[in-house]
C-alpha cells in the first residue's frame, strides 16, 4: 500500500480524523488501525500506553505508510517521542495541532477537556505554555463523554446535562476556547456548543490535524469525491464499532480486517 497515510487510534474516535482527511485529500489512500480490543487507553498507565502505541505503529510501518497520524490524544500525550524515535516516516500527533489552532484564533483563556490520561499527562498544558506562556490554561477530565459519544448521544438532553456539570466551572473563568482533547468529542458538538455558548470556540482536533497533514503532504484540497482506498484494521470488530463507524463515516466500513497485535 505505497503512499498510504496511516492513522492510529485506540478505538473509533480517530475515524473523525479519517473523515476530515478524506474530505480534504479525497484521492489519498488510508490505513486506519483501531486498537479496539484494548481500549480505553485513557485509564491505563503511561508504560502500557507506550507499549500499545509502539506495537500499533510497528504494524502500520509494515504496510509501507508514508506518514503516521496518531489520532489518539492519550497516545499522543504519552507515546509521541517514543514513536518519533522509531519511525521511518514523519509522525504527527493531535496535541500540538490542536494547541496551534486555538492560539491562531487569538484565544487568551483556553481550556482542555479530555480523558483522564490525556489531562493527567499535562501535554496540552505544556504545549500552550511553551508556545504562548502568556495564555491562561485550565484542564478537566470528562470521562463520561466517550461513552456518550459511542452511544450516539451527541445531541441529547442527557449529554447537555453532563456537559453542564463538566464545563460550567471552566466557563465561569471567562473562557474563549475549549480544545476538544479527544477524537470522540467532536461527535458531541451539538450538545457542547449549546452549553459552551456562541462566544466560546470549540477546537476540533480532527480539523486541526487535517490542516497539519496537508501542510506536510502538500496535497490537494479540492474536496472532490474521494477515489482513494480506505482499509480498516481492528484488534476487535464488535457490532458496537460497526454502528459507531457507520454514523461517523456515513456508510458501513468496507475493507475491514481483524488483526492481532
Amino acid at each position: 500500500m505505497p503512499g498510504t497515510i496511516g492513522i492510529f487510534d485506540s478505538g473509533v474516535g480517530g475515524l473523525t480524523v479519517l473523515t476530515a482527511l478524506r474530505e480534504r485529500l479525497p484521492s489519498q489512500d488510508y490505513l486506519y488501525l483501531g486498537d479496539t480490543a484494548r481500549l480505553p487507553y485513557g485509564s491505563k498507565s503511561s508504560t502500557t500506553i507506550r507499549r500499545y502505541a509502539l506495537k500499533a505503529a510497528e504494524h502500520l510501518f509494515r504496510h509501507d505508510i508514508r506518514l503516521l497520524v496518531v489520532a489518539c490524544n492519550t497516545a499522543s500525550a504519552f507515546a509521541l517521542p517514543a514513536l518519533i524515535k522509531i519511525s521511518p516516516v514523519p509522525v504527527l500527533g493531535v496535541v500540538e495541532p490542536g494547541v496551534r489552532a486555538a492560539l491562531a484564533g487569538g484565544a487568551r483563556k483556553v481550556a482542555i477537556i479530555g480523558t483522564e490520561g490525556t489531562i493527567r499527562s499535562g501535554a496540552y498544558q505544556k504545549a500552550i505554555r511553551r508556545l504562548a506562556p502568556e495564555v491562561s490554561v485550565t484542564a478537566a477530565p470528562c470521562p463520561l463523554f466517550v461513552p456518550l459519544a459511542e452511544e450516539g448521544w451527541g445531541d441529547h438532553p442527557i449529554t447537555d446535562q453532563v456537559a453542564e456539570i463538566y464545563l460550567r466551572p471552566l466557563l465561569e473563568t471567562g473562557l474563549e476556547a475549549i480544545i476538544l482533547g479527544c477524537t470522540h468529542y467532536p461527535l458531541l458538538k451539538p450538545s457542547l456548543t449549546r452549553v459552551a455558548g456562541p462566544d466560546v470556540s470549540l477546537i476540533d482536533s480532527a480539523t486541526a490535524v487535517t490542516d497539519a497533514v496537508i501542510r506536510l503532504s502538500g496535497g490537494s484540497t479540492t474536496g472532490r469525491t474521494g477515489t482513494g482506498r480506505v482499509v480498516i484494521h481492528l484488534t476487535d470488530a464488535s457490532d458496537r464499532f460497526r454502528r459507531i463507524a457507520r454514523a461517523i463515516l456515513g456508510s458501513d466500513p468496507k475493507n475491514l480486517e481483524v488483526i492481532d497485535l
